[in-house]
């Protein structure tokens, strides 16, 4: 036998390679807000004068003069400052608002925060310890939505509106 020739021994058959399972590219990505509810943040240390728009949640920690318009929630935290009117779909009031405020679905004034300025909405919770001056206007479904949100009157006619 030479050396380079096969020895008689018995061939070990090869392992079976397992497949891995494809890992999604959506995996890989870091986590995120889910795309249906986005939000943006007005920061302690953020001054703005002027109009804020936004199509999405916004929470304001800082100090905004002007307007604010929103067509989701609009939150004032606890060291939030707004010197602005805010219409929003729904307004939660930690800190200090002056200003009225119009909110679609509810307004919602937790303990410790100040609002002075009228309110127009379909549901208000003022907590306990929270203060309040102005005068609110309870409105009923469609005629709580902002403008340009509220059905026509024959629209409502034919839903079986009032």
């Amino acid at each position: 036998m030479s050396m380079w020739s096969r020895r008689n021994e018995p061939e070990v058959p090869p392992r079976p390679v397992e497949p891995r399972p494809a890992v999604p590219p959506a995996a890989l990505a870091p986590p995120s807000a889910p795309a249906s509810r986005r939000a943006s943040t007005i920061g302690a240390s953020v001054v703005i004068k002027g109009e804020v728009i936004a199509k999405e949640e916004l929470t304001i920690e800082g100090e905004v003069e002007g307007a604010v318009d929103s067509q989701d929630r609009v939150t004032v935290g606890a060291s939030g400052k707004v010197r602005a009117q805010i219409r929003a779909r729904e307004v939660v009031i930690r800190g200090d608002v002056k200003g009225n405020v119009h909110a679609a679905d509810r307004i919602t004034i937790h303990k410790d925060a100040h609002l002075v300025g009228d309110v127009k909405t379909s549901g208000i919770v003022i907590e306990d310890g929270a203060y309040f001056k102005g005068s609110i206007d309870i409105v009923k479904g469609e005629a709580a939505k902002p403008p340009g949100q509220a059905r026509s009157e024959p629209a409502m006619a034919q839903a079986g509106g009032r």
